[in-house]
């Protein structure tokens, strides 16, 4: 299977190719930018393009989510042009107010945020026009390296000694983007093999979790490495933000479906950060064992 990746120096874009260079069943290609002609694509040929998310889209700016959007629609066009499927990674922001019970896929988001909405519009279009399509709806991306790569840079900031603001009352399922480049690999492969289970799908780590909670276990486990690693670091300080005052918005996907379709289990995202954790310290510690 030949795969055809957009945004290179995207977290999802690198933790693609480390699992691809671990298989001998799949080639990977990267484009540098966010967008592929269909002369572009036509020449490459893949067995499908991927379209890594659109991080934290409710603090980017409306020009960059416009821009995303436009980009994603010019893909669109093209993978209809060359008959090529179309997988693209989604933010799970888009559901900008939550939901009580974890959300199911056939749940369309409906955000009040005018540059959200116009996301919406893409995923409504690609539905609508071209049946050989993922769209995979992503809980908050973690890595160790990578343009929003979370993990990264929640220990540089914590290392620098500055102050780390997260929402407490936000509760969400942190995602590896190793586990979720696992899962993507898979998905594509059935697909590759005749599955035909197009649509949309969740992917998350299991274990609903606030931003406040997960970045103190982060700082946590991230001090307790260092010192084992013979290092008196002063790690900044965490400061709880609560931005709704009634009761926590709950922004937890439903990820049945991809289990039933594919038989892709969730990883818990406190053994994927412990692994990268060591992985970091490995680093550090010069290759050594720490």
């Amino acid at each position: 299977m030949k795969l055809l990746i957009l945004d290179a120096g995207h977290c999802l874009s690198l933790a693609l190719a480390r699992e691809v260079n671990r298989r001998s069943d799949t080639r990977l290609m990267i484009e540098e930018g966010p967008v592929i002609s269909a002369d572009a694509l036509a020449e490459r040929a893949p067995d499908a393009l991927v379209i890594p998310p659109l991080a934290r889209p409710i603090s980017a700016e409306p020009a960059a989510v416009v821009a995303h959007a436009e980009a994603v629609e010019a893909c669109l066009k093209a993978c209809r042009a060359t008959r090529t499927p179309l997988v693209w990674c989604v933010s799970d922001q888009l559901y900008e107010d939550g939901h009580d019970a974890p959300i199911d896929e056939h749940v369309i988001p409906a955000p009040r945020d005018e540059s959200l909405r116009r996301l919406i519009q893409v995923g409504d279009r690609i539905r609508q026009q071209y049946a050989e399509h993922l769209i995979v709806r992503l809980g908050p991306l973690f890595a160790l390296d990578g343009a929003s790569a979370w993990l990264s840079e929640l220990i540089d900031s914590l290392l620098a000694g500055d102050e780390v603001r997260v929402a407490e009352d936000v509760i969400f399922c942190p995602t590896s983007a190793d586990a979720a480049a696992m899962a993507l690999l898979g998905m594509l492969h059935q697909q590759h093999c005749g599955a035909q289970a197009w649509g949309a799908y969740h992917l998350a780590g299991t274990e609903p979790v606030s931003g406040y909670t997960f970045a103190s276990m982060v700082r946590t486990q991230l001090a307790t490495r260092l010192e084992g690693l013979g290092e008196q670091v002063e790690l900044g300080p965490l400061k709880a933000l609560s931005h709704h005052h009634d009761q926590p918005l709950r922004r937890v996907l439903n990820c049945r479906r991809v289990l039933e379709a594919f038989g892709v289990h969730q990883k818990p995202w406190r053994l994927e950060v412990g692994r990268m954790l060591d992985t970091w310290c490995h680093g550090r510690n010069g290759g050594a064992a720490p």
